[in-house]
């Protein structure tokens, strides 16, 4: 039996593996999805768990519930090793003993990136990333405490003016009320540089009606467990902190950088436009793991509609590949941006055409991102939850009054 292996359950990893089970086999390969972790995360609404209005069940289904009813094998394992020449994988899998070995005869490395936080002093050690549930729950048991002690301000510096960085510190915002001291800080001269001019607009709107302080070409130098210091243009300046996020770039696991295959100048996975590795025609590179170009030759970013694009693409590539039929160049289709803005609210490019804002942009956000969900059961368990959840409030306050 054909052993199809996907390393990595997020949006290009778990995505290719449904499409994959979905496709015309005339004889059903055997599809193992391998992941650290036993859950899948829908990364745009990480955010939301930080002022509650999702809940986790929602935001981080398991790959057991995901993956009911689909030939897709899930391994909770660690990968520590691959061997691109003899085709074998080498796994922990927690349990005493030796690495537990497995072969593929095609293979999709699907790897999330990584936050790096030895980039400034103190990081490492007194900051927290925002990349996953871990990093939520980190970051809301300092937060607890925070809002239990009887200071009389809560300051927050986020670092990193990406989208990620936008959305937390609004977020962080509108927990923290006015309490809250929230400030971020961007090397660059603008926020959101990768975003439309209007986005932009409107998310520096956003941070300004929540009292949010920009620091623009701005380092960070160093972090301890009171203070942080940032260099600006003309100085530098040491400011009490009780709280840091990073949100500052991405790296790769060393299990990415040791493979003998072509690696771009910041260390992904060079593709072919199929998105097979170069050198390698049975090993598939998406998502944060690897480099692929837009049709301008610009590299794409490292998000989740780039690698739900990369999962159909990689999918079909692989069922052809195993049924003579002809590969396909990937080609990415720009469908917009949405970027929360705190609490109920949001901006949404359409297109990279026009903007729109508020709690429109909110609504469309989430029903589009319902759209996104990895399957129809989890889409109907959240749909019907989100309609039926208003109508029960409404329903208590009516009883208590």
């Amino acid at each position: 039996m054909i052993r199809i292996c996907i390393l990595g359950g997020g949006f290009g990893g778990l995505y290719t593996a449904l499409h994959l089970a979905r496709l015309p086999w005339v004889v059903s390969p055997e599809i193992i999805l391998i992941d650290r972790r036993d859950r899948f995360l829908f990364t745009p609404f990480l955010y939301e768990l930080v002022t509650a209005e999702l809940q986790e069940w929602e935001v981080a289904p398991t790959f057991a519930e995901l993956l009911v009813g689909t030939n897709i094998k899930f391994v909770q394992a660690d990968v520590v090793g691959i061997d691109l020449d003899q085709h074998c994988l080498q796994m922990d899998t927690g349990n005493i003993g030796q690495p537990t070995m497995l072969n593929y005869d095609r293979l999709v490395i699907a790897i999330g990136g990584e936050t790096p936080m030895q980039m400034v002093s103190g990081a490492a050690t007194y900051a927290i990333a925002f990349r996953n549930l871990q990093d939520f729950h980190r970051l809301n048991s300092k937060l607890s405490l925070l809002e239990a002690s009887n200071r009389d301000k809560i300051r927050v510096c986020v670092a990193g003016g990406g989208s990620s960085g936008v959305e937390l510190a609004c977020k962080l915002a509108d927990r923290l009320k006015e309490r809250g001291r929230v400030r971020l800080v961007d090397r660059n001269d603008k926020i959101l540089s990768r975003s439309t001019d209007a986005n932009r607009a409107i998310a520096e709107k956003a941070l300004s009606a929540r009292g949010v302080w920009t620091d623009l070409n701005t380092r960070v130098v160093e972090i301890t467990d009171t203070e942080i210091t940032l260099d600006y243009a003309g100085g530098s300046d040491t400011l009490p902190v009780d709280l840091v996020m990073w949100t500052v770039g991405s790296a790769f696991s060393s299990l990415l950088r040791d493979l003998p295959i072509r690696h771009s100048a910041k260390g992904a996975i060079v593709t072919e436009p199929t998105l097979q590795v170069s050198g390698f025609p049975d090993v598939w590179a998406i998502g944060d793991a690897a480099e692929c170009l837009d049709a301008d030759g610009k590299v794409l970013p490292a998000t989740a509609q780039v690698a739900f694009q990369q999962s159909q693409y990689c999918a079909w590539n692989i069922w052809a590949s195993l049924n003579q039929k002809p590969l396909v160049n990937f080609s990415y289709i720009p469908l917009g941006e949405f970027i929360s803005l705190g609490i109920d609210g949001a901006t949404a490019s359409i297109f990279g055409k026009f903007s729109i804002e508020g709690l429109p942009a909110h609504v469309l956000r989430r029903f589009a991102y319902l759209l996104r969900m990895p399957t129809l059961q989890h889409q109907w368990k959240i749909g019907t939850h989100w309609v039926t959840k208003p109508l029960i409030e409404l329903f208590r306050n009516s009883v208590i009054k």
